[in-house]
């Protein structure tokens, strides 16, 4: 079996080599889709450990006595401790290798998780918090990158869209995993749960994937004055922004905004949000086809016109029309992140791609993760949560006239 190194050309590898060279020659997409899972599985506890705040939420916030925009500012810590972890990724991908990272970002997410357990103020769960974003934030720039050079580029949406089951399954899993441990324990049982999970996921990640042995590569200047003159990599570092907002932003003020402002109970709350996921496990696929069909920059820009005014309806709406927008909004929202990621993935050569990652996804983070959530919370406490939504609908709608901008390279 043949991979692609980071020079983009073919190396042996002894890994999954029960599959034959026929099936990379005859391009056969399931013939990675060992490697792929396995990324797949690690990337879904990284993913979970941070949005399984969001249906904690209110438990917490009643827990440590917090306002709305404390409770907000929970996204906002974590969001900061992982834009400097992406920021700084390329650092510890260069001397570990990006399977090692990997390896080192699933334990140490683990750790970071069973730290919060013990903290019983909101200042000791923010440092808890931090901690956690900078755990989390190794994964992204290595996993991109060894999934990217494994798999021909012809199936890039493919992939990547396999790869997005473990953030739209997050979505999915983190209220009905929350309910379940909620029954009986506190909501740091949750933590405990999750934590000791992604401990065992990196010890087994060390053990049997095959691939990613290859050095990561540090925002030197070359690489920053390439992208840096590139105005797709702007465009992309405004899109992503939109899409975090569009996705994990709205995501995680979701439960608050139900239970605080339209009053209902929080598990019949989370229940909703839950079930309001399952469509984006397969939307992901379908986004990840009409990539592959018409290109990034047309499906990443019919994605925010649908998202953005599902979105800004989600602040509007009351009754069984709030109810649709809660199923509606992710469904258009999801589709984002395969054209999305297929079209960072096209920025600069190969063996520099986590270079374009580790400096888009932070700032994206920040803003679309944590600036905007802490926003929409602070006017929640002016009680204008609703108008707050519909304010992040209206950003979101307005990425759909940059991404048509967008030229891919690759």
């Amino acid at each position: 079996m043949k991979t692609f190194d980071n020079a983009g050309k073919m190396k042996h590898s002894k890994a999954w080599e029960t599959r034959t060279d026929a099936d990379l020659e005859g391009g056969k997409f399931s013939a990675f889709l060992g490697p792929i899972l396995l990324l797949t599985s690690v990337f879904f506890l990284n993913f979970i450990s941070r949005i399984i705040f969001a249906p904690l939420l209110p438990s917490v916030q009643k827990d440590l006595g917090l306002a709305h925009v404390e409770a907000a500012s929970i996204f906002l810590f974590i969001s900061m401790g992982y834009a400097v972890s992406l920021l700084g990724s390329g650092f510890v991908s260069k001397r570990l290798e990006h399977k090692k990272t990997i390896v080192l970002a699933a334990i140490a997410v683990g750790i970071s998780l069973l730290s919060i357990v013990f903290c019983n103020s909101i200042w000791t769960v923010r440092a808890g918090l931090l901690l956690l974003g900078l755990a989390s934030g190794l994964y992204l720039p290595s996993g991109l990158a060894a999934l990217t050079t494994l798999v021909p580029s012809k199936h890039w949406g493919k992939a990547i869209a396999t790869h997005e089951l473990a953030p739209n399954l997050s979505f999915f899993a983190a209220p009905l995993l929350a309910e379940c441990f909620m029954t009986w324990l506190p909501w740091r049982g949750v933590l405990v749960f999750i934590g000791v999970c992604s401990i065992l996921m990196g010890v087994l990640f060390s053990l049997f994937f095959k691939g990613g042995e290859f050095p990561g590569e540090v925002p030197n200047f070359p690489a920053l004055k390439a992208l840096f003159s590139d105005k797709s990599f702007w465009i992309m570092m405004i899109l992503f922004s939109y899409g975090i907002c569009a996705t994990l932003g709205i995501y995680t003020m979701l439960p608050l905004f139900l239970v605080a402002q339209h009053g209902l109970e929080r598990n019949w709350a989370n229940t909703l949000v839950a079930l309001s996921r399952i469509s984006g496990m397969f939307m992901a696929f379908l986004a990840g086809w009409m990539t592959d069909r018409v290109g990034p920059g047309l499906t990443m820009s019919g994605v925010f016109l649908l998202a953005g005014l599902a979105t800004v309806l989600l602040g509007t709406l009351t009754g069984s029309w709030l109810v649709a927008m809660v199923f509606l909004q992710p469904v258009m929202a999801v589709c984002f992140f395969p054209p999305g990621f297929a079209a960072l993935s096209s920025i600069g050569p190969p063996n520099a791609r986590n270079v374009a990652v580790s400096l888009t996804v932070p700032v994206a983070f920040l803003i679309g993760g944590g600036a905007i959530p802490m926003g929409i919370g602070m006017m929640g406490d002016a009680g204008l949560f609703a108008l707050g939504v519909s304010f992040a609908g209206g950003l979101i709608l307005s990425g759909a006239i940059p991404a048509l901008f967008f030229k891919p390279k690759a």
